[in-house]
């Protein structure tokens, strides 16, 4: 199979997962992902949205595990933003793998919740979603322009949100949340897409030196996510990597000196997300293909 990939990727890979199911994920890395999106139920009802797609015949699915969620069949995503439905905030364009962490984390109405590496919002906006606007959100984003992309799709987006132009890992130890979302800056090895990405970026993405400084940072924001955490709350930790080394040992290794467990994630329809194996059995990883992006997610619980 012919690849493109860094040697140094497919080795870490065939290590963790062995010739076959890397094989799988090479396979997965050269589709053609299908587009999805999720109705925003603070701007509209499914029903509406439903209408404008068959009156623009547009074929979709379902998705088995939210009822939210849609996988469009005959159009592109330009078509998709031509439509008035998006362009109002009705509907928000997001992959069905980070639809995924803000849904384990099962936001609740009233509760203190931080998102802390939040841009460009689709995960942030969801939970307002999820929260009918009744949770008191605060979105952290240290990237001015990044922030200012955030702000446009909650305002878009009609979502009721603080957005905190901050590096989470400085957030002042006053604050405490009942609920956080850390969906950690990584090296996107879930994400690759062989028509899309370039082979010399591919190379300098996964150099040893550089996964080292991305897997310094997550233990260092899952540390701070971990603090500001009340105890006896949840948090989501996830990635869109599918390597060991940013999720399974990063988790691993702050377990060692906070006083946190795994909560095991069950949730109607989980049966029929393409899973990799992983190391710690009360997590995911998603398989990437047609219709995932390789995603892991942990849910997490301060003593």
């Amino acid at each position: 199979m012919n690849t493109n990939l860094p040697e140094i990727l497919i080795q870490m890979l065939e290590e963790q997962y062995g010739k076959e199911v890397t094989k799988s994920i090479l396979q997965g890395y050269q589709t053609k992902r299908k587009t999805t999106f999720r109705v925003n139920n603070l701007k509209a009802k499914t029903s509406e949205i439903l209408e404008t797609l068959e009156k623009n015949k547009i074929a979709y699915k379902t998705v088995a595990w939210y009822q939210e969620a849609f996988i469009v069949e005959n159009v592109t995503e330009k078509e998709l933003r031509n439509l008035s439905i998006y362009q109002e905030g009705k509907i928000y364009l997001q992959s069905l793998s980070s639809m995924l962490p803000p849904l384990i984390l099962e936001p609740k109405e009233g509760n203190d919740i931080l998102d802390m590496a939040a841009a460009p919002g689709g995960k942030t906006t969801q939970i307002a979603a999820i929260t009918n606007n009744k949770a008191g959100i605060t979105a952290c984003e240290k990237n001015k322009i990044r922030a200012e992309r955030l702000k446009y799709n909650i305002e878009k987006q009609g979502a009721k949100v603080y957005v905190m132009l901050q590096d989470a890992r400085n957030i002042d130890n006053l604050f405490s949340f009942d609920q956080i979302l850390l969906d950690a800056p990584c090296s996107g090895s879930g994400t690759i897409l062989l028509n899309k990405s370039k082979e010399k970026e591919l190379e300098e993405n996964y150099a040893k030196e550089r996964i080292q400084k991305i897997t310094k940072t997550q233990k260092t924001l899952l540390k701070k996510a971990i603090g500001l955490l009340k105890p006896g709350k949840e948090m989501v930790y996830s990635t869109c990597s599918i390597l060991r080394s940013e999720n399974e040992e990063v988790i691993q290794e702050i377990q060692k000196e906070k006083n946190i467990e795994l909560v095991p994630i069950n949730f109607l329809g989980k049966e029929q997300l393409p899973l990799l194996p992983t190391s710690l059995p009360e997590a995911l990883c998603m398989l990437p293909n047609e219709l995932y992006e390789g995603f892991f997610i942990a849910k997490l619980r301060k003593k």
